[in-house]
């Protein structure tokens, strides 16, 4: 009798997570317009904000995954950094980022638990240039890591996984050299055989992060 309750309150708990998290997103973005509109310096003569160059940044969001040969359903928070560069030509916006993210995902379908300790991307990304407002989608590679074990035994077993990576977001220049963002991006790592599970697995996961930018 216990086991639903605990499953309802473990979905309600994700619900809310997931609404709290849109919710800061949207938040940011605004507050990120508000402060660009009223005190950002852009580009000279131009009225409007210049990518070109290169960045650093970090960033933080949440994952919904989903192991591939398994009911396993890892979910958890993700942070990390990102650098990239951006040539400009009008209001078009070409550039290439890499990432590397740490992540809490991890799920426990018996008798295996499986988790997401890492994953990065390198990713070509283009846009257009409204303003301060960049719009943009991005595509390229993906890798990182996904771990299994046994809850019967504590074995495990680790791989890292090749895979590609899709999304989109919006960024806010908030001044010359900084800027916001929020972004969407789909993480699909390939399946691998896995000796422990007797099967092959692999990971799929949706992320969404906000987070900054310095523009040099």
């Amino acid at each position: 009798m216990k086991m639903p309750i605990i499953l309802r309150a473990a979905e309600w708990m994700r619900i809310m997570i997931m609404k709290r998290i849109v919710g800061v997103l949207s938040l940011a973005v605004a507050l990120a317009a508000l402060a660009s509109s009223a005190d950002a310096q852009y580009g000279p003569q131009t009225g409007r904000a210049s990518w070109q160059g290169p960045y650093v940044g970090a960033n933080l969001g949440y994952l919904w995954g989903s192991v591939n040969g398994s009911s396993s359903k890892p979910n958890g928070f993700a942070g990390g950094a990102q650098t990239g560069y951006n040539w400009q030509s009008g209001q078009l916006v070409f550039g290439a980022e890499a990432d590397i993210q740490l992540s809490g995902a991890e799920d426990t379908f018996a008798p295996w638990k499986f988790s997401n300790p890492w994953f990065g991307t390198v990713r070509g990304r283009a846009g257009f240039a409204m303003s301060n407002i960049l719009l943009y989608g991005t595509a390229g590679l993906a890798y990182g890591s996904l771990r299994a074990q046994s809850t019967l035994t504590g074995a495990s077993e680790t791989k890292t996984l090749p895979g590609w990576a899709i999304g989109a977001g919006v960024e806010v220049a908030l001044n010359t050299n900084w800027s916001a963002r929020a972004e969407y991006l789909y993480v699909d790592l390939s399946e691998r055989s896995y000796s422990l599970t007797g099967t092959n697995n692999g990971f799929e996961t949706s992320l969404l992060r906000f987070g900054v930018n310095y523009r040099f």
